[in-house]
């Protein structure tokens, strides 16, 4: 991969826009030579992109000579990338260092911190979700609802001003206090927490450790019958899945008679691993496939022939289940292999491929779409349950509506997404490539889905039971029509 003009400090500054003019000149000039060997592009179209790239240099020139107050070049080619992402879809990024690294860690779903899951209000502090059992947080006392009023990092940051050591979180981003929550482990940062029934907000110096997101986790909910709870799509969550369901195994040694999959809130993640959860379940046929726009990129997933059991499943989804969260779900519902309870899910059907970029930098970009197995695409419309089930707010017993694909600014849309539009070639879309579904927050743990009713798992539960006792039922009945026919065969018999 070539480097970028502003690949480190030294080349981020365009002092000449001349120069700046000829080396954009000689990129051009090498790609138009080898497009007149294949020919996809007319010399015509080459001219004219050259005028675009000749009006940016322009217009950048004149910004940084002109503008009222000086600019920093290199932040204005940054936001030139982010402006020129964010015209394709909601989900193609250009993404700084910072937003790069903070996605890979989500990814591996392992960091060094406090271990806190951490929300904000527009105009409020930094609101603690609840903190993880067994981190730095929980043993030193945090709560859920406490309020992060202030942080006092252990590394100061440079664009602090002199002496400063502490700042308030009413104006700082989640993904701010996440960077400066997060650290070495072993070293110590200070935050002032305020609680119900503090006069004032006390410090609590906390010492970081390595804090790892559990992705699924699992627990019987009756003798016989199991539940997964799935956060999101990481790299060891089919390792953590085969595990959870080994601890459901034993504490069940009867024999799981059901299970409920709880998908709810989860946001997505990796595709390989999506495609890895329903195998678990599926003996054959398609699990998932991509599409790019060439008709050859299609790339098809399909089960492997073992499989976990033949047990009756609940799976459970609503409005923040998305992206491989909905890739599981569709495939099992197609397959009709689970029943799908909730509400309809979020919408996002595309696949984005990860290209890391020199300078530490990262591009997210949509190259695919994908479609379940009964080649219905979710995009921007999303899976819709078997059994709807619509939680009242418990606070204005009003239905819950959340942002949905279909809600975003510039989203593919369902026709667009159907699998006989018309398309053109693109490049083939990278199967662990796709990134966790859109988010409006970040954290430094993504967070639960706590304050969804347990109702749901309870009607989950119900339902499973009574698919079993159904399930019995037709086996008594199918035994007694034989036995039935046995006993009218032996009386029809001469003698």
């Amino acid at each position: 991969m070539g480097r970028t003009p502003h690949a480190d400090r030294s080349s981020r500054r365009f002092s000449r826009p001349r120069a700046l003019l000829r080396s954009f000149g000689i990129g051009l000039a090498a790609a138009s030579a080898a497009l007149l060997l294949v020919g996809p592009w007319t010399a015509g179209g080459a001219s004219d992109r050259y005028d675009d790239i000749a009006l940016f240099a322009n217009v950048l020139d004149l910004v940084r000579k002109n503008y009222v107050t000086p600019v920093d070049e290199h932040d204005l080619m940054q936001s030139a990338m982010r402006g020129l992402l964010q015209e394709l879809d909601p989900h193609s990024a250009f993404m700084s260092k910072d937003v790069y690294d903070e996605m890979q860690v989500d990814t591996r779903g392992e960091f060094h911190g406090l271990g806190i899951e951490i929300s904000k209000a527009q105009g409020g502090y930094i609101m603690v979700v609840s903190p993880i059992d067994g981190t730095p947080a929980s043993r030193a006392g945090i709560e859920p609802r406490d309020e992060i009023v202030s942080i006092c990092p252990t590394e100061v940051p440079e664009v602090w001003a002199e002496g400063e050591t502490c700042r308030t979180t009413e104006d700082m981003t989640l993904l701010e206090a996440v960077q400066l929550m997060r650290g070495k482990k072993g070293t110590d940062i200070t935050i002032e927490v305020f609680r119900e029934g503090f006069e004032a907000p006390r410090s609590f110096t906390i010492r970081r450790d390595v804090v790892q997101m559990a992705s699924v986790e699992g627990e019987t909910l009756s003798p016989g019958y199991g539940y997964l709870r799935v956060r999101a799509f990481q790299e060891r969550t089919d390792e953590e899945l085969r595990t959870a369901l080994a601890e459901l195994k034993r504490d069940n040694p009867a024999g799981l008679q059901g299970l409920v999959i709880d998908l709810r809130d989860n946001p997505g993640g990796l595709l390989n691993q999506a495609v890895a959860m329903a195998d678990h379940w599926l003996a054959d046929g398609l699990i998932v496939y991509t599409q790019g726009r060439d008709e050859a990129l299609r790339q098809d997933y399909s089960a492997r022939p073992d499989s976990e059991g033949t047990y009756p499943m609940v799976v459970l989804v609503n409005e923040g289940s998305a992206s491989a969260s909905e890739i599981v779900a569709g495939a099992l519902q197609d397959h009709a292999r689970a029943l799908v309870m909730g509400m309809p899910t979020f919408g996002k059907g595309s696949v984005q491929t990860v290209y890391p970029l020199d300078g530490g930098s990262g591009l997210r970009l949509t190259t695919a779409l994908y479609y379940t197995p009964a080649g219905r695409s979710i995009q921007e419309v999303g899976i819709v349950p078997d059994v709807e089930v619509h939680p009242g707010s418990p606070e204005k017993s009003v239905l819950y509506r959340g942002v949905r694909e279909r809600d975003l600014r510039g989203h593919i849309s369902h026709d667009a997404a159907s699998p006989d539009a018309s398309a053109d070639a693109s490049p083939p879309p990278d199967p662990q490539g796709e990134p966790e579904a859109p988010a409006d927050s970040a954290s430094e743990a993504a967070p639960d889905a706590d304050d969804e009713p347990d109702v749901l798992i309870a009607r989950a539960l119900e339902v499973l039971k009574s698919w079993t006792y159904f399930d019995r039922l037709s086996e008594q009945k199918a035994g007694l029509d034989s036995a039935s026919a046995a006993s009218s065969g032996r009386a029809r018999r001469p003698e």
